[in-house]
């Protein structure tokens, strides 16, 4: 029996930014993979920065070329800091992206992710725009993770998001023990399909934590210019959204602007095909699987960093 190819897709968040690891990033899916069974497979595709429509055009072709038994497709924050949002184009990219790897018979995990404008403590008015727009892309990976049997996680609210200390410096990203945290709760999806022939990864951190003075450090310098782009990029959209926010407020109409973007998503995802590229659209989900946010147990198993493609021996 050939060892069980698992390929992860998406952006930052997969890719590992916030992970304390030595060496650079790392992240959940690395630390998931070395608890799927001896000799697993692992292939990291996430990007920094990826958008849905990335996974689709440069991700999932390089996905499909290594034939993954495991997929994750972890993917759509980006989306909603771009100017640009378009609820149709994610569905879209989800959906072809979604059947395509089921259609080759992969086992699919994805996620719903926390609210950035929350994550980011913006005003009111400011990160209302941002939060309907990541509940629309939550709907919709609900939605087609329904679809396409998915193992889906639950990662956008609860104690872990709450918790400070799960979280990076940038309050985007986990750092180490927020990325143990998802892989902790990914294996437990696996597990309980019966995906998982190891012990789960530790919760507990083997790097220590950034200083107050390095993150500090990274505020000045990669958190400036983070901001920097979104500045010329979202900030002069968002200014006009959160002026309209604080109009409707005034009036007593923001339930207007909820049942709006609940309109955009149901006709999103009612302009999918029935069928997908290369799979049916209305595939069931496999015996056992289910969505859940609970979090494993522990054990030392994935205590070291992977490479981009890894061999996991134990």
């Amino acid at each position: 029996m050939r060892p069980v190819r698992f390929v992860a897709l998406g952006d930052s968040l997969t890719e590992g930014v916030g992970d304390a690891a030595a060496g650079g990033r790392r992240g959940w899916a690395a630390l998931l993979a070395p608890c799927l069974g001896d000799g697993t497979e692992f292939t990291n595709l996430a990007v920094s920065g990826a958008q849905t429509r990335d996974v689709l055009e440069r991700q999932l072709p390089a996905a499909l070329a290594r034939e993954p038994d495991l997929v994750s497709v972890v993917v759509g924050v980006n989306d909603t800091l771009r100017h640009t949002f378009d609820i149709h184009a994610v569905a879209a990219a989800l959906d072809h992206a979604y059947a395509a790897l089921t259609g080759r018979g992969a086992v699919l995990l994805t996620a719903c992710l926390p609210d950035p404008g929350a994550m980011l403590g913006l005003p009111g008015a400011l990160a209302r725009p941002l939060a309907r727009r990541q509940r629309a892309v939550n709907t919709v990976v609900h939605t087609l993770s329904d679809r396409y049997g998915a193992l889906h996680l639950h990662a956008s609210d609860g104690e872990w998001v709450a918790d400070r200390d799960l979280w990076s410096a940038d309050r985007l990203h986990p750092g180490e023990r927020g990325h143990r945290q998802l892989a902790l709760r990914f294996h437990a999806l696996l597990a309980g399909a019966g995906r998982a022939a190891g012990q789960p990864p530790s919760p507990d951190a083997e790097f220590p934590a950034p200083t107050r003075a390095a993150n500090l450090w990274w505020l000045a310098t990669a958190g400036t210019g983070w901001v920097a782009r979104r500045c010329r990029d979202l900030l002069p959209q968002l200014l006009g959204l959160a002026a309209g926010e604080l109009r409707h407020h005034a009036r007593g109409t923001t339930g207007r602007l909820d049942l709006a973007a609940a309109a955009a998503v149901a006709a999103a995802l009612a302009a999918l095909p029935a069928a997908g590229p290369d799979g049916p659209g209305d595939q069931r989900r496999p015996t056992g699987t289910k969505r859940t946010g609970v979090p494993g147990t522990a054990c030392a198993a994935a205590g070291r960093s992977a490479e981009r493609t890894t061999a996991i021996t134990g």
